[in-house]
C-alpha cells in the first residue's frame, strides 16, 4: 500500500473509531505508540488501544496527515488532530494540536508507529491541574532518558 493510502486508511479508522481497521494497517507483531497511553503490541491491542482507550476519553476526532515523506522503510508525516474530550474534568472541550508520526514499515504495513508532539498543549487545553500535568511530563522524561540515543544528552 502507498503512503498515502496508508495514511487516508489510518486517520479514517480512528476517525470512525474502527479498532480492528486500524489493526489491520499493522504487521502481525505491529506496535503502537501513543505519547498519551503507551505502547501496543499486536493488533488485539491496537483494537483495544482505540476503541478502549481513545473512545472512551474523547469523541469526534479528526486527524488530517500532510507532507508526508518516505523511503518505503520509513515514512513520516506531518499532521493536525482533535477531538472532543469526554473525561469528567474537561467533558465538551474541544482540543487540537500538531505534531509529526513515524512509521516503520514493513511489506506494506506498519511495524512501528510512533509521533512527537507537545503534549504540554493538550493539556492545557483539557485544564489539567499542574501536578497531573507534570506526572505526565516526567514520564515523556524519564522515557527519554532511558533511549540510548540520549544518553549523552543527559549525562552532565
Amino acid at each position: 500500500m502507498e503512503l498515502a493510502a496508508v495514511l487516508k486508511e489510518f486517520s479514517a479508522a480512528v476517525e470512525s473509531g474502527d479498532g480492528r481497521r486500524l489493526a489491520a494497517l499493522f504487521t502481525p507483531d505491529g506496535v503502537y505508540h501513543d505519547t498519551f497511553y503507551g505502547e501496543f503490541k499486536g493488533p488485539e491491542a491496537i483494537r483495544e488501544m482505540l476503541e478502549g482507550r481513545f473512545y472512551r476519553d474523547a469523541d469526534k476526532f479528526l486527524w488530517d496527515f500532510f507532507e508526508p515523506v518516505s523511503d518505503s522503510k520509513l515514512a513520516y508525516a506531518k499532521w493536525a488532530f482533535s477531538y472532543t474530550s469526554k473525561m469528567p474534568q474537561s467533558a465538551g472541550k474541544r482540543v487540537a494540536f500538531e505534531g509529526v508520526s513515524q512509521f516503520e514499515l514493513s511489506g506494506g504495513k506498519i511495524r512501528h508507529y510512533g509521533e512527537v508532539f507537545n503534549s504540554g498543549a493538550a493539556f492545557v487545553q483539557l485544564g489539567l491541574e499542574p501536578a497531573r500535568m507534570e506526572k505526565v511530563l516526567r514520564r515523556q522524561v524519564d522515557a527519554l532518558r532511558g533511549q540510548a540515543r540520549f544518553t549523552r544528552h543527559f549525562a552532565g
